[in-house]
């Protein structure tokens, strides 16, 4: 690093080595300095300055002509000889400039800042004014001068508002000093500068006053009365107004600075008591409420029968941007004012707002006490001071406060009553869990609206006789809008203003702008969507900000801590943080515990800003690393819940996480469930992007899954999918798994000569290739696709054939216990076969021999279906007593391992043989349970079993759902098979 480099950001975008000034380049060159700069050290991700540098409308060739400027200017930064790399540093996802304090101009700037802040804190007040002064010097005209773009400007105008703020502190110390001329002089440029700015208005007033000038202090109030009208609409604030009845009545105390003017003594001088105005202030400041507010009956009834325990009560109303927080507030605050004599207050903390800075909590403090008729000149300096004083005036009094757009909890703390009495309601994008748990504030949290409420919304905007007159276009627009409230009301103002046009062209423009947030924009930020969304997005930290961008890449419904971590490439323990920082500020929800969902209209914003910010390279990198963690996660979970050979992978790259199912097989089983959607939609991601070896590889370890819950439909159209990518990679071997897969699923359909033909396919491409896995697999196929068509001869000789290529292999994984689980599923094969062919002893005696495998590899699966097979011989064989036993160890199998179909199945033949012993009670309970299971699956054996039920006489009614055994719950359907 190279002390003798400064820069300067207060004004032009410039830096020196020594006294000799170096040459920056062109603006855009400048403005990644300034970026650099901005970041105050730390590391800037290459997708954040390419932002910076060219907002919204990236070039393809951004990424190029950032390392150039990068190039450029480690050149000009560093002297000749030294690293090119000691003054700009990459760190692997971006740069960082490495700067000493004191070497920008804003550092400074900073630094003297706080010291004055210092200063005035411990009533040095001389010293706070002198290091104002020297900080208000460091500027040479507009902070960034001489660059552009919508970054340049929002940080232009985050660093006039630091400037602006330290004027007003200095004007503030110099009156407190005694200097009223001087600092009237500064003001009144400052107002002229600024005449929209009511500090400055207040202090010049003050000034005015002190330097005997009353007539021109209220001459300063009636100009700013007029301009507000004029320009804005509205009256002067509060303070505004306190002040100006203050210097009417030619209140003494206004002339006596405060007692922070002097240097502290050694014993503190006591702070002079707080002024009131002549009479009791009573606030009514809540906004203007919604007049045809509607829905949100459950949130309302919750928090009107909140228990009153002696303290404050603080309602904290949390939720996503749009969805209402402020408008719900408001109403319920309106709805219950007349409780609250000693008024309402209203304050916007612009925790999330467009403008910058969000209102700190003594600024808050200051408003709220001027708001109840404290005098502005007589307030104490120290934020614990204010707060104190604060709750004192509310103590004997009920007053509600509303305190919108809260960032934190700490922004909060100190503006919360003390005393039972008051009422707190708190609205924040943050779910401000520290303000729940700390302060027992009562959550609220808000959701989207239900589909009648989202119609209801529309309908008090637009009229009932124009949404029920086009009830299919009404219920487009609430999909469209995907019930977000901020949605549907700028699609209704659309709409009111275009009363001639019917809803279903409002409908089709959202459908035709439905990948993006185009239809929902508007010239007024607070209502435009996007940048609603973007402020809540700004907030962010960089590594959530990059996580929240990605998820657009996701393909599947839900996220899980693992998937996002390899988003991202990040450890687990940070990409736990990154996702509560997203479910913190409500742009991620957790409908289930462990796995994420982003609003539907947060997805397409988080799509426009990956397609604007992360390269082409980047998105590709990502879905690499997403597709390889559900292609190795669901191998890992396939070799836990199935007895197929294993097929090569290649390893996973670098970021990738892997579920570790720590040989638990209902834990894989239950991941194969849960994340059913998204490796459906990975395989489509896949095709799309022709990652054709993770196309197909999905489709493959998916099909033992898909074919157990019977959606032979879907294993069709993968796998069709699959034989695409098979054949652009003219793939032998993976053709013939994909055959595979589709004789299983057509002969599910009913297609047999269709499944027939793929599974002979499929083996002829194996013994082509030499893979002795599939073949053997494809036998096994073919004999279930016969014994489905009805053919328990064909299926039988397939069957021998399994078992005989498996013996004649008999080296297939030998090193692991594979070879031997696959051998045991050929036996069961077999002895189902010949069951089907009423050979029940022979079926017996083979699906022992399986057992004995099963059980000594601890199969769940594998043995919950040879005891089924046991169960199915020794009832043909008249004895029921060892049937009931056998097909009761297989339903605690299928319990454990989470199969609810293959329970409701053993359930059907259980009852069988419990009335083949005479008990029709028993009989009827477990197909009341084996009904309770299809009913939920909505399976075609419903009618079978309700015919079973029926025939024993008397009601065949389901049980009621509290009384539903666990089985009846379970919620994965696998299809019946014991081959």
């Amino acid at each position: 690093m190279n002390e003798e480099l400064r820069f300067a950001l207060l004004g032009p975008v410039r830096a020196w080595r020594g006294l000799d000034e170096i040459d920056l380049g062109p603006p855009q060159q400048r403005l990644v300095v300034a970026a650099l700069l901005l970041a105050d050290g730390s590391p800037v991700p290459s997708c954040e300055l390419v932002s910076a540098v060219w907002g919204v409308r990236v070039p393809a060739s951004a990424a190029g002509v950032l390392r150039t400027y990068i190039h450029r200017l480690r050149k000009a930064l560093e002297p000749a000889g030294a690293s090119a790399t000691s003054v700009i540093r990459y760190t692997g996802s971006g740069y960082q400039l490495l700067t000493a304090p004191g070497q920008s101009d804003l550092a400074a700037f900073r630094e003297l800042v706080s010291r004055a802040e210092g200063a005035r804190r411990a009533g040095d007040t001389e010293h706070a004014a002198e290091a104002m002064r020297e900080a208000l010097a460091l500027w040479r005209g507009t902070a960034l001068a001489g660059v552009a773009g919508e970054y340049a400007q929002t940080q232009r105008q985050r660093l006039g508002e630091l400037r602006l703020s330290a004027q007003a502190s200095l004007a503030a110390a110099e009156l407190d000093l005694g200097l009223p001329e001087k600092a009237a002089a500064e003001l009144t440029g400052l107002v002229s500068q600024y005449p929209l700015d009511e500090r400055f208005r207040e202090l010049l007033m003050l000034a005015l006053y002190r330097s005997g000038r009353q007539a021109a202090a209220l001459e300063t109030y009636r100009e700013a009365q007029t301009l507000l009208a004029d320009e804005l609409g509205v009256d002067p604030s509060l303070g505004l107004q306190v002040t100006y009845r203050h210097v009417l009545r030619a209140d003494p105390a206004l002339l006596t600075p405060s007692a922070a003017a002097a240097r502290p003594a050694p014993a503190a001088p006591r702070a002079p008591a707080p002024q009131f105005a002549a009479a009791t202030v009573v606030p009514a400041q809540l906004p203007l409420g919604i007049g045809t507010f509607v829905g949100r009956t459950a949130e309302l009834d919750e928090i009107a029968g909140l228990p009153s325990d002696g303290a404050a009560t603080v309602i904290a109303v949390a939720g996503m941007a749009g969805v209402g927080k402020t408008a719900f507030a408001v109403h319920w605050a309106r709805r219950i004012a007349d409780r609250y004599p000693g008024g309402q207050l209203y304050l916007n903390l612009r925790g999330y707002d467009p403008a910058g800075m969000p209102v700190g909590p003594e600024a808050a403090l200051r408003t709220l006490l001027i708001s109840l008729g404290a005098d502005p000149g007589a307030l104490p300096r120290d934020m614990d001071a204010l707060a104190a004083l604060y709750r004192t005036l509310l103590a004997d009094r009920r007053v509600l406060v509303l305190l919108d757009n809260a960032r934190d909890a700490a922004q909060i703390r100190p503006l919360l009553p003390g005393t039972s009495g008051c009422l707190a309601i708190v609205t924040s994008r943050n779910r401000l869990t520290g303000l729940i748990a700390l302060n027992g504030a009562h959550p609220v949290n808000l959701d989207v609206l239900t589909k009648h409420e989202a119609r209801a919304l529309l309908a008090s905007r637009l009229g009932h006789d124009r949404i029920a007159a086009e009830p299919n276009a009404v219920d487009e627009i609430v999909t469209r809008c995907a019930r977000l409230p901020l949605a549907l009301a700028v699609t209704a103002a659309r709409a009111a203003t275009r009363t001639p046009f019917p809803l279903a062209v409002v409908a089709a423009e959202l459908q035709e702008h439905a990948r993006s947030l185009d239809a929902f924009h508007d010239t007024d930020t607070a209502a435009d969507i996007r940048a609603v969304f973007s402020w809540s997005y700004h907030a962010l930290t960089p590594g959530a900000a990059r996580l929240f961008r990605l998820l657009a890449l996701h393909p599947g419904p839900q996220v899980t801590l693992l998937s996002a971590a390899s988003l991202v490439a990040v450890p687990v323990s940070h990409a736990r943080k990154l996702l509560s920082e997203l479910l913190e500020t409500h742009l991620l929800g957790e409908p289930v515990a462990g796995r994420y969902t982003a609003h539907d209209l947060l997805r397409a914003y988080a799509a426009e800003l990956t397609q604007t910010l992360d390269s082409p390279d980047e998105a590709r990198t990502v879905r690499h690393r997403l597709l390889d963690h559900y292609l190795h996660t669901a191998r890992t979970a396939l070799a836990l819940t199935a007895e197929r050979a294993l097929i090569p992978m290649g390893p996973a790259v670098d970021g990738v996480c892997i579920e570790d199912f720590g040989g638990d097989t209902v834990k894989a089983t239950r991941w194969f469930a849960a994340e059913q959607a998204a490796l459906l939609a990975a395989v489509e991601l896949a095709a799309i992007h022709h990652y054709d070896v993770h196309c197909w590889q999905l489709a493959w370890s998916m099909a033992n899954q898909l074919h157990w819950r019977g959606l032979s439909k879907e294993m069709e159209a993968v796998h069709h999918t699959a034989m695409a990518a098979a054949r652009r990679l003219d793939d032998r071997v993976a053709q013939a798994h994909i055959h595979n897969g589709l004789a299983t699923a057509t002969a599910g359909l009913g297609r047999f000569n269709e499944a027939e033909a793929h599974a002979r396919h499929a083996i002829e491409l194996s013994v082509e290739a030499g893979d002795t896995h599939a073949c053997a697999e494809s036998y096994r196929t073919l004999a279930w696709s016969a014994e489905q068509q009805g053919e328990p001869e064909a299926s039988l000789t397939a069957a021998q054939r399994f078992l005989a290529f498996l013996r004649m292999h008999d080296d297939l994984d030998a090193d692991d216990s594979r070879g031997s689980r696959a051998l045991a599923a050929a036996l069961n094969a077999v002895g189902w076969c010949h069951a089907l062919l009423g050979q029940h002893q022979q079926a017996l005696e083979h699906s022992q021999q399986a057992l004995v495998l099963c059980q000594e590899l601890d199969c769940v699966t594998g043995s919950a279906q040879t005891w089924d097979s046991i169960g199915s011989a020794h009832h043909n064989l008249g004895q029921y007593e060892l049937a009931v036993t056998a097909y009761r160890s297989a339903l605690g199998l299928y319990r454990r391992g989470g199969f609810p179909w293959l329970t409701a199945d053993i359930l059907k033949r259980l009852g069988d043989t419990h009335l083949s012993l005479g008990d029709p009670r028993a009989a009827r309970a477990v197909w009341n349970d084996g009904l309770c299971i299809l009913e939920q699956l909505n399976h075609a054996d419903i009618e079978g079993l309700r015919a079973r039920l029926h025939g024993l006489g008397g009601s065949a009614d389901l049980p009621e759902p509290d009384t539903a055994s666990d089985e009846a719950r379970l919620a994965l359907p696998p299809q019946p098979n014991n081959m």
